[in-house]
């Protein structure tokens, strides 16, 4: 899972058991990454389904959909591949040396900073996320009944990995000493994470209203 090799090319079952291990990684991060990934994959279905002569008025918008879904399946690998690396970054400067006072400060620069990265790149995903439901929700009236609880589990899975993504913030926030950086972290992952439930909710009942 390492190197040039892209990680989506392996197996379920692999990612599966390397996620199931002792090893620390893939992580909590790397699971809301994925959970994206299925939430994006979701939303392209929906849009692909909702086609031909019925849904000739929305086709160029579908089409936007799907462009935007397939990005955002890309992008989600690559924000796996981010957390499992901030991860490691974090380990290597937690076994830096401590033995002097220069190593100690050395040390302890390096793990504010690799505490910082393993809560940007879960905070990224949040955002981009957020941005993702927000297309999809803007298409609940329009796209083919028959998919509609596909879009539902598009939601689903999109606020699963906005969730997911938070606690793995909320982890490193204990790890930065400097209370702005902190503070700044903690109100944009408490807004995202609200913004987020809300706006599945609320596509949720446009749903069940369409399915009644």
């Amino acid at each position: 899972m390492s190197g040039e090799n892209q990680v989506f090319d392996q197996t379920v079952r692999r990612f599966l058991q390397a996620a199931a291990s002792s090893a620390p990684t893939p992580g909590g991060g790397s699971v809301a990454a994925l959970a994206a990934a299925l939430g994006a994959s979701m939303g392209s279905m929906v849009a692909n389904i909702t086609s031909g002569p019925k849904f000739e008025s929305v086709r160029e918008k579908m089409a936007d959909i799907v462009k935007l879904m397939e990005a955002a399946m890309a992008e989600a690998e690559l924000f796996l591949k981010k957390d499992m690396e901030s991860f490691n970054g974090y380990m290597a400067a937690l076994a830096l040396p401590k033995g002097t006072d220069e190593e100690k400060r050395h040390r302890s620069v390096a793990l504010q900073q690799a505490a910082v990265q393993a809560a940007s790149v879960p905070l990224h995903l949040m955002k981009r996320c957020l941005e993702i439901m927000s297309a999809l929700a803007g298409v609940t009236v329009q796209v083919n009944k028959n998919v509609i609880s596909d879009l539902g589990i598009a939601l689903l899975m999109l606020d699963a990995a906005v969730q997911s993504a938070w606690i793995t913030v909320e982890i490193n926030l204990g790890s930065m000493k400097d209370d702005g950086v902190r503070t700044s972290f903690e109100e944009t992952g408490t807004e995202l994470s609200a913004r987020s439930a809300e706006l599945k909710e609320q596509v949720l009942q446009q749903i069940r209203k369409r399915l009644a």
